[in-house]
């Protein structure tokens, strides 16, 4: 099994602590940034940063359906990683400084992909989709903090 890898980024026009707390927030803002392709979303426990246990499904494709069941940390400043208890699926973000008034975010999912020809389209196509969502999920947050 070959790991696989999808990232993300994008510059948003509001500071860093601002994103950063936008995307800590499960249980305010965090619901309003999914596209469609997230659904059953619920918070079990906390609901802002370390210690949130959050629930969604992930529909990458007509077909493909992940049950997400992940534990939040922030390992460092600026850093919020997502664990998915149900699979091996480890989702970071990183929002840093990009300027005045400015962040970078970088969200970077990283899980044990299949092996043999599944493993290869996997591998192919499903970093792909992944940063089409991402890219969803980061205007949507450039939505909610720019002003």
């Amino acid at each position: 099994m070959a790991q696989v890898e999808a990232t993300t980024e994008r510059v948003i026009a509001a500071d860093a602590e601002t994103v950063f707390d936008a995307l800590a927030d499960y249980s305010g803002t965090r619901p309003k940034l999914l596209s469609e392709h997230f659904s059953e979303y619920e918070v079990r426990e906390g609901g802002d940063g370390t210690g949130t246990l959050v629930h969604w499904k992930l529909q990458a494709t007509s077909k493909r359906v992940r049950d997400c069941l992940l534990e939040v940390s922030e390992p460092t400043d600026g850093e919020l990683v997502e664990k998915d208890r149900n699979s091996s699926m480890v989702t970071t973000w990183r929002v840093t400084p990009a300027g005045e008034g400015k962040s970078r975010v970088v969200v970077t999912s990283v899980w044990n992909g299949a092996g043999g020809i599944g493993g290869f389209f996997e591998r192919t196509f499903a970093p792909k989709g992944l940063g089409r969502i991402y890219d969803t999920l980061l205007a949507n947050l450039a939505a909610q903090t720019e002003k």
